[in-house]
């Protein structure tokens, strides 16, 4: 699925975890179907995020890469935490792969809770659950808009940032 001569979407989809997780540097234009040097480097800069070396960071997403980006677990390039650790721990926050499509769990539904608290609630139909929903997305996207952010900084799903300046 991914590496020279790849073009499928899953190269697009790895591109837009990495991104999410701090690989945005590394993209001069959005990621897309096609493989790229920039895939590969950003899928490295993950993988040395994550303490890897040699093989381990050779910048081909294996299994154990393709999950920690699918799950919002490990350490963000640049070495904040996603999922576990101190920084996610100081804050609250449960991680990105709590908040993604299919996901249930109690912190969507504490993080719809206080979007409508704060007046970020106006897309759910019959209010916050612990399902994620694409009104749970919009939602997030207008809070981080009224933060002034802007493109893949408003994307509509909470990281660290958006999470403790909501809950502060």
């Amino acid at each position: 699925m991914f590496g020279p001569g790849s073009d499928n979407a899953y190269v697009t989809r790895l591109g837009e975890l990495l991104v999410a997780r701090g690989g945005k540097k590394f993209y001069t234009r959005g990621p897309g179907p096609k493989w790229g040097e920039a895939d590969r480097r950003a899928t490295e800069a993950f993988q040395l995020a994550q303490g890897w070396k040699g093989r381990g960071a050779d910048g081909l997403p294996g299994p154990q890469t393709w999950r920690l980006l699918m799950t919002g677990g490990g350490k963000d390039i640049g070495g904040s935490s996603g999922s576990g650790g101190p920084s996610a721990n100081a804050t609250g926050f449960p991680g990105r792969g709590s908040f993604r499509p299919g996901q249930s769990n109690a912190y969507v539904e504490k993080l719809g809770k206080q979007l409508v608290k704060r007046g970020f609630g106006k897309h759910y139909l019959s209010g916050p659950g612990p399902r994620w929903t694409e009104a749970d997305r919009r939602n997030v996207e207008a809070f981080q808009r009224a933060q002034g952010w802007r493109g893949a900084e408003a994307d509509g799903y909470p990281g660290p940032e958006t999470w403790r300046r909501l809950f502060r």
